[in-house]
Parts: structure tokens; sequence; C-alpha cells
């Protein structure tokens, strides 16, 4: 049996969960909202203080963005939730 590969419309969707510093988690949020690809950012109470959306173009500008993130002030940590695109 040979596999066919199916590319998809879909792009990609991340939800991008930050933790960050004491106290920077309002700056980070307003901050993430700049980058290229969010949609949204908010804080959040949990294990991690800020949630983003990101609905990037391509893989590309994905990494740009999530790259970008992690170089901002006050974030320690971050966990990225890649959407499989797969709808049934």
């Amino acid at each position: 049996m040979r596999h066919r590969w199916v590319t998809s419309p879909v792009k990609p969707l991340v939800s991008y969960l930050l933790l960050v510093d004491v106290g920077k988690e309002h700056s980070v949020a307003k901050e993430l909202r700049k980058l290229p690809g969010i949609t949204e950012s908010q804080v959040v109470y949990g294990e991690f203080d800020v949630v983003a959306r990101i609905e990037p173009g391509d893989v590309t500008l994905m990494d740009e963005t999530i790259t970008m993130a992690r170089k901002l002030p006050g974030v320690t940590r971050t966990s990225a939730l890649i959407s499989s695109g797969i709808q049934n």
C-alpha cells in the first residue's frame, strides 16, 4: 500500500502558554499583541500566566514569532500547543 501525502489548506493554529516573572503578566500580554501572527493574548490564572493565540501564515512565521516572544523581558518559560489542522 502506498501512502499519499495530503496537503491541507488549514493553516497552523498555536496556543502559546507563557510563564512570566511576577508583575510582568500584563506587560508581556501587551507586547505579545505587537508580534506578527498573534491575534490574541490574555493574562490567565493557573500554571501559566499568559496565553496567546498565534495564527501564522506559515511555519517560518510561527518560528520567528515564537523566537521573538521567548526574548521578551520577563518571560521565563513557554509551551506551544500546535493544532494538527485535522478536521472531522
